[in-house]
């Protein structure tokens, strides 16, 4: 993973240090065998992708993996998450915000960088709703 960093949007001190510490050793990154969640979510105006997988026990996120393609933002945000989201419920998942997101990058993020810092909280809200509406579960 070799990336020009540019500092106007990655932060500085130990929130840039965080930052690249998750994009270089991104948590819970790599696939698992029987996910009862699987989404996929991109950005098309920076390439960015993310897959997530999730692993269920009574309504809890039993185990959360992900792989993905990206901007250091897209990736350290969806290492982050999932660090995050390890034993929370399905509607803890859902309930994820923005700023959310941006409290745990420590940064501001501009409207260019939004959708970068938000793939892995979108891919994983939209895998949770599919699968509910799978389970018949949402109208």
């Amino acid at each position: 993973m070799s990336e020009s960093l540019d500092p106007s949007y990655i932060g500085e001190g130990i929130y840039k240090e965080n930052i690249l510490d998750h994009y270089k050793h991104p948590h819970n990154q790599g696939q698992m065998k029987n996910a009862d969640i699987k989404f996929t979510e991109n950005n098309p105006l920076c390439g960015d992708v993310i897959t997530v997988e999730l692993k269920l026990s009574r309504n809890k996120i039993d185990d959360i993996k992900f792989m993905g393609r990206g901007c250091a933002i897209s990736q350290s945000a969806m290492s982050m998450l999932s660090d995050e989201l390890m034993g929370k419920t399905m509607q803890e998942a859902k309930s994820v915000t923005r700023e959310k997101i941006v409290e745990m990058l420590g940064i501001e993020i501009g409207p260019v960088r939004t959708k970068c810092a938000t793939l892995g909280m979108v891919a994983i809200k939209n895998g949770v709703r599919e699968f509910e509406i799978k389970r018949g579960k949402v109208a």
